[in-house]
């Protein structure tokens, strides 16, 4: 199996799993010392989010980088500077987003306003990536595919498909057979992780009642 080093880093990682409403969160600390998160949904089984942890910044705090969810944008409250930054999307920038289902992989990519035509979705074997261009240039995105890199897969053109409606251009890619071996074979080692469950929002849930 291709994907058997990721089958290993999963296995051999320190791993905690808590619930929180319907969603599993399970952080990892892997052997070279790299930190991730994910979250699944109780629901689908389908994960919903993935991060990594990055480096400390200058005051000593370490970011999450996403590979898998929606990335918020963040700007400066100007009204309150004091506040810091605030969670605000742009109007006007092209914002990429991804999720996955049980058969996809899929990006959104807000406030892109022209029309299907003008996009150019290639699957680009050497920069083992899919590249997004339009025909007036106005856009080019290289997106990388991490889940294919774990699987040692190229990406292909056959498995792309795009729609386009309400300024988001909408990127489907089939995933390959092997991918869905690999997330079950990774759901079954999660499987047998210890899972908390968060006893605060449990309490809130029946004091609502």
């Amino acid at each position: 199996m291709s994907y058997t080093n990721w089958l290993k880093d999963i296995r051999d990682a320190e791993k905690n799993s808590m619930i929180s409403g319907r969603v599993r969160k399970v952080f990892y600390k892997f052997v070279d010392g790299r930190q991730m998160a994910e979250e699944y949904s109780l629901d689908t089984g389908v994960i919903q989010k993935r991060a990594w942890k990055k480096s400390k910044n200058l005051m000593g705090e370490a970011d999450w980088e996403l590979e898998l969810g929606e990335v918020p944008n963040l700007k400066l409250n100007t009204e309150n500077p004091d506040e810091g930054f605030i969670v605000r999307q742009s109007e006007t920038e092209p914002i990429l987003s991804k999720r996955v289902t049980k058969h996809n992989i899929e990006w959104r990519i807000r406030n892109l306003p022209h029309p299907i035509e003008t996009y150019q979705v290639t699957a680009d074997e050497t920069k083992r990536a899919i590249i997004v261009r339009t025909t007036n240039k106005k856009y080019y995105k290289t997106i990388e595919v991490p889940e294919l890199e774990r699987c040692s897969l190229l990406p292909e053109q056959d498995n792309i498909s795009i729609h386009h409606q309400y300024n988001t251009l909408i990127i489907t890619y089939k995933k390959p057979q092997l991918l869905c071996e690999m997330e079950a074979q990774v759901l079954l080692i999660l499987k047998d992780v210890e899972t908390e469950t968060d006893m605060e929002e449990m309490l809130q849930g029946l004091l609502a009642k």
